[in-house]
């Protein structure tokens, strides 16, 4: 009878599934939770590799002047600062710096990380270890542009101040990417419908004053203007250079931008050809006086901190004179002799948080992007490398000729609140800092 019973049960169809069922589960769970395991041990260890990278980038530029133990402490504090996990234990970082003539930065790390499934079946933690190589000798020279919008609009929702800090901030992390002083410099240009020379400038002879001539000065008959003053017989008398605030406009020609283009190229202003000089303007918002090339970083940061905001748009001012600035031309003076054994990359920020509005030729929007964009194709068929963000607090279409200037898609920049600022300009200048460092 019980012979039948056990025969029975072996042949029953749903017994052989619960069996079945049941001495399956337990694999079936372990293979589960190894997934959910490895899936996170690997989204731990990419993290941990992220921050690997930010460290030995943050102590490359003083690994060749520290000891080994100011390497490590170093090192611990950057770490941990951007890596912090409950779960992820036994961190051990090891910096370890290798002289000669190609001198490098190796930091590596290992790190003990709790499973959460495994533990069930023996295996409560996952070893992690990775290691980062920075090379202090074969990385590119960076010389930077930042064209930055100081127009009215940015003085809303909190954007001009956020500009300030950003880019102090980024100016920050290029000096820290530096190992010697000439591994980068960095021109700043605030723009809003003209740029600010410097009003020490007004002896220059790559100014030009006929237009500023013509509507700033006094006529004995009480007229405002140079041509009004002459065409009711009275003299005209210019006022003297020196209350020049600095600002100029667009360059061009006698009849307004031509084939010369030179409101879109880096031509040099030579004397007898005006349309080549920088046109005087007497803008009341004339924006802070643009700082050339330079590597004194306290100069930068301390200009970056003063910038305000107003005034109309007009980026492609803002773009040219960056590209001027980095090589050299009218009020910005020749960038440094390249040494041939090494790379240089020449590279523009261009910042804006809405469109044109007008320049010294135009008060439409459309015929100035089209200056813009001789600028742009012109600048990067140079070789310029440019970058472009815009802010957009209102809800405003994107902006399709920042999107053009970019040299590639993923060099456009969106951010839509000012506090999003700080963050894109960390993005580029750890980009620009890993381009220093291991071009």
């Amino acid at each position: 009878m019980y012979g039948s019973s056990i025969t029975k049960l072996f042949c029953d169809d749903k017994a052989n599934v619960a069996t079945i069922f049941a001495l399956a589960f337990v694999p079936m769970l372990s293979m589960i939770g190894a997934a959910v395991d490895y899936s996170r041990a690997n989204t731990v260890k990419s993290e941990l590799q992220s921050a690997l990278d930010a460290t030995a980038l943050a102590l490359a530029s003083t690994a060749a002047q520290s000891s080994s133990t100011d390497l490590q402490t170093q090192a611990q504090t950057y770490f941990t600062a951007l890596f912090s996990k409950p779960y992820v234990s036994n961190i051990s970082l090891v910096p370890t710096y290798t002289g000669g003539a190609s001198p490098t930065l190796t930091v590596t790390v290992s790190a003990t990380m709790q499973t959460m499934f495994m533990s069930t079946f023996r295996i409560p933690t996952v070893q992690l270890g990775d290691a980062s190589t920075v090379s202090l000798a074969s990385g590119a020279r960076l010389r930077v542009a930042l064209a930055l919008d100081n127009t009215g609009s940015m003085g809303q929702s909190g954007k001009i101040t956020a500009l300030q800090s950003a880019t102090i901030s980024l100016l920050n992390q290029l000096q820290a990417a530096t190992t010697t002083a000439e591994d980068a410099y960095v021109s700043l240009i605030p723009f809003n419908v003209d740029v600010n020379v410097g009003a020490s400038s007004y002896l220059q002879n790559w100014i030009d004053w006929t237009d500023w001539d013509a509507v700033n000065g006094s006529c004995s008959g009480g007229n405002k203007t140079k041509s009004n003053c002459i065409a009711n017989g009275r003299k005209w008398q210019p006022d003297s250079h020196s209350s020049w605030n600095g600002c100029v406009t667009d360059r061009g020609n006698s009849s307004g931008p031509n084939s010369a283009n030179y409101d879109a190229n880096v031509t040099p202003p030579t004397q007898g050809n005006s349309a080549t000089l920088f046109a005087a303007e007497q803008y009341s918002p004339c924006p802070l006086q643009a700082i050339p090339l330079t590597n004194n970083w306290t100069t930068l940061t301390s200009a970056a901190s003063k910038m305000t905001a107003g005034g109309n748009t007009n980026q492609a001012i803002g773009l040219a004179h960056a590209w001027m600035s980095l090589v050299g031309g009218g009020p910005y003076p020749a960038p440094p002799a390249e040494d041939p054994n090494y790379q240089y990359v020449k590279i523009i920020i261009l910042l804006s948080d809405g469109q044109n509005t007008d320049d010294r030729w135009y008060t439409s929007p459309a015929s100035i992007d089209a200056r813009q964009v001789i600028a742009c194709d012109n600048s990067k068929a140079a070789g310029v490398l440019v970058y472009s963000l815009q802010i957009n607090t209102a809800s405003e279409p994107t902006s399709s000729i920042l999107q053009y200037c970019a040299s590639s898609a993923s060099k456009f920049y969106m951010v839509t609140s000012s506090s999003q600022l700080a963050g894109v300009f960390s993005q580029i200048g750890a980009l620009l800092a890993q381009m220093r460092l291991s071009r």
